[in-house]
């Protein structure tokens, strides 16, 4: 019971605290206002999630290997 407390108490109260808290040390460290490092990072990760999505379909390893299949079916 003690422990369930300790763990909801950490993640309740400490956790968000700590990501405030490393927020407003990247903002400051960057010179930038703490609004503008959440919409970068927002932006970053929209973009990244973009590029996996059109890789990730290009580099997928079953259409890899049904390409190779049909490659090497040419061949012979």
């Amino acid at each position: 019971m003690i422990a369930l407390l300790l763990y909801r108490t950490v993640t309740d109260q400490l956790v968000p605290w700590a990501m405030a808290l490393a927020t407003r040390m990247l903002a400051r460290s960057l010179n930038m206002p703490e609004p503008l490092v959440h919409s970068t990072g927002d932006y970053v990760v929209a973009q990244v999630t973009a590029f996996e999505h059109s890789v990730g379909r290009s580099l997928c390893p079953f259409r890899l290997a049904r390409l190779l299949r049909a490659w090497w079916r040419g061949l012979h």
